[in-house]
């Protein structure tokens, strides 16, 4: 309900303990954290090849481009995040949201509000990648039909559509019951595409030349007109790179490493290389380089196969954005909305109706509109890079806090600043895919970064004018002695925002009804920046009267605030009695706009429509409707 800082300073970054065996757990990995990563050999160097037209089948040229995508995978991917970026992880968990806590939250990094407002856009562009990730890898799968008959041609759009749309309707039931299969599914699909490539290289083992940078660098001399549109689709070689931090809560950092080190990079190299020898040997396969590594008796197996890993990292994508979205929910950057536990085992498979619609919609109409993956590549990449490059600076910020007091962090931080230099690089080259369709996920990314900033400002204009009526304990208890309400038996809780005053509900309840409960209690929710807050800080009991209890709750951004159970906790800690049958009383203020004061009034109207389809507080906080009592007021703004 409120946000605060952590408590008692502790330090974020600690580890938490991943059960299972490592290679389980790296199992795991292969079907969550490398699903999106692991389709871009379907599109990212037939993209490449595209970029340089007539010059798609010099040697020079694609040694150059392996190149290229070699060193790009190797810099982003191994260095920066699987080197770097996994070591700073709040309490355990990662992803944009919780590097921006953790940055905020330990207090040595300048312009604190400015930091925040930049992990706001990371998480947009986040959304912005979620709306496109699932059209172009499932578009770019299916389009291997064509190779097998051409008049399969004319089926991949709605072949594409129907498998988008049952992708998105079995998300209410969750992915429990499949999620077991992701793994094995891309443990296949990396070794079939190690050795599809493998075969190649073998033929043609010069290609394995262009490991050497000499060839990039010369590549980029040599054609300067067009460098920058190359490395636009080089940069999709590494889209998906993210997952590996986003996704650090669910495995640890071990099994995600083991996973890459030994099946992931390996088999993405070969496969590129393989790409690359096929295409020296013989230029027209340039064509559609990853369909034509494979024998024509294996294609339709491979297509199945490449739709099958798509959906898993159209999956991976589409989870985390549910996470991403239940994190903002928390931490009060988006309204209250209807999120969904799919399964009673695991904490972090989520369904969230609301944004499952939009991602479809979405989705859809992208493959509607483009029609192909070629179309979609060029609108690729810039949502990414824009998440990567706030990543990189928040990294930046918080290694600069930490040199002062850790030799460690100077090492790391000399090392992060030329890779924040790369994503640099590659942000400017994927600026020119804007006017050919990089505008949608921008688009869309401000569209949620302007919901989220509208929505935390429209709270805090509201709290204010709140806090404005409300009384002080001390006020409220002198009225009590001075005018005693009749005594009514049972227990009452009284929700609100303010961890402080009393809340405006118990003041109407006292006036207007002319009573106070035996044991009458003020529950207040506070959201820290951390993960999970443990148990024994989780809960404060504070006696304000004899008939008044005050109950403060701490909940981290990625716990549920069940209300009945925090309270069920509070008897322990001293309340003193039971509140199994309790009546909760909950405020539900008419908001009116009537002054351009505060804020933009265009945006106080688009915090009213918010606040009026935003979920009702009882269900969000778990309360049983059967105990809920309203009492209504007007706001105004």
């Amino acid at each position: 309900m409120t946000e605060s800082a952590p408590a008692n300073g502790e330090r974020y970054g600690g580890r938490v303990h991943h059960g299972g065996a490592l290679h389980v757990l790296a199992l795991g990995a292969l079907g969550v954290v490398y699903g999106d990563i692991g389709t871009s050999p379907l599109y990212a160097f037939k993209s490449c090849l595209s970029a340089v037209g007539g010059l798609a089948g010099a040697p020079a040229v694609v040694l150059g481009i392996l190149s290229l995508v070699f060193w790009a995978i190797t810099l982003i991917v191994t260095v920066k995040y699987v080197g770097l970026v996994l070591r700073a992880d709040n309490r355990g968990e990662g992803g944009v949201l919780a590097l921006t806590a953790l940055v905020v939250t330990e207090g040595r990094a300048p312009y604190p509000r400015l930091l925040a407002a930049l992990g706001l856009a990371g998480c947009a562009f986040f959304y912005g990648d979620g709306t496109i990730t699932p059209a172009v890898s499932v578009l770019s799968a299916i389009e291997g039909l064509e190779l097998a008959h051409p008049d399969f041609a004319s089926a991949v759009i709605p072949l594409s559509v129907i498998v988008l749309l049952a992708l998105f309707a079995v998300q209410r039931r969750g992915t429990g019951s499949i999620g077991s299969l992701f793994g094995p599914v891309m443990l296949v699909w990396f070794a079939v595409l190690g050795v599809l490539g493998g075969v190649q290289i073998v033929r043609h083992p010069q290609v394995l030349a262009a490991i050497s940078p000499s060839y990039a660098i010369v590549f980029l001399v040599h054609h300067p007109a067009i460098a920058m549109t190359v490395l636009a689709s080089v940069f999709l070689a590494v889209t998906g790179g993210e997952a590996l931090y986003a996704d650090l809560g669910h495995f640890g950092p071990a099994p995600i490493r083991v996973a890459w080190y030994g099946l992931v990079w390996p088999s993405l190299t070969l496969n590129y290389f393989g790409q690359g020898a096929m295409v020296i040997a013989d230029p027209s396969t340039a064509e559609n380089p990853f369909y034509l590594l494979a024998p024509a008796p294996l294609l339709i197996p491979l297509v199945l196969l490449a739709t099958a890993a798509t959906i898993i990292a159209s999956q991976a994508v589409i989870s985390g954005v549910f996470s991403m979205t239940q994190q903002a929910l928390q931490l009060g950057f988006l309204p209250r909305m209807k999120v969904s536990q799919t399964s009673a085992e695991s904490i972090g498979q989520i369904y969230v109706p609301a944004v499952n619609a939009m991602l479809c919609a979405a989705t859809v109409g992208l493959v509607l509109t483009f029609r192909t993956s070629d179309n979609l590549a060029g609108a690729y990449g810039i949502a990414v890079v824009c998440t990567m490059l706030i990543t990189a600076l928040l990294l930046d910020v918080l290694l600069k806090g930490r040199a002062a007091t850790e030799r460690r962090s100077r090492w790391l931080l000399a090392l992060a600043l030329p890779l924040g230099a790369v994503d640099g690089v590659f942000m400017l080259s994927n600026v020119e895919k804007i006017p050919h369709g990089g505008w949608f996920p921008l688009l869309c990314g401000l569209l949620v970064f302007v919901t989220m900033r509208s929505w935390m400002r429209g709270r805090t204009v509201v709290s204010e004018q709140i806090r404005r009526h409300e009384r002080s304990v001390a006020e409220f208890v002198e009225q009590l002695g001075r005018q005693p309400p009749q005594q009514v038996p049972g227990t009452a809780v009284f929700l609100s925002s303010n961890s402080d005053g009393v809340p405006r509900t118990l003041t109407r309840n006292v006036r207007y009804n002319g009573v106070l409960h035996e044991h009458t209690v003020l529950m207040s929710v506070v959201t820290e920046r951390i993960p999970r807050v443990p148990r024994g800080g989780r809960l404060k009991v504070t006696r304000l009267a004899p008939q008044l209890w005050r109950v403060e709750a701490h909940v981290g951004f990625m716990e549920r605030a069940d209300v009945p159970r925090l309270l069920r906790e509070s008897e322990r800690l001293g309340l003193g009695f039971r509140t199994d049958n309790a009546t909760y009383f909950l405020g539900r203020d008419d908001i009116i706009v009537c002054s351009p004061r505060g804020m933009a009034r265009w945006r106080k109207r688009l915090f009213l429509v918010m606040a009026r389809n935003a979920e009702f507080a009882g269900a969000h906080f778990g309360i049983p409707p059967e105990r809920i009592i309203e009492l209504g007021g007007q706001v105004q703004i």
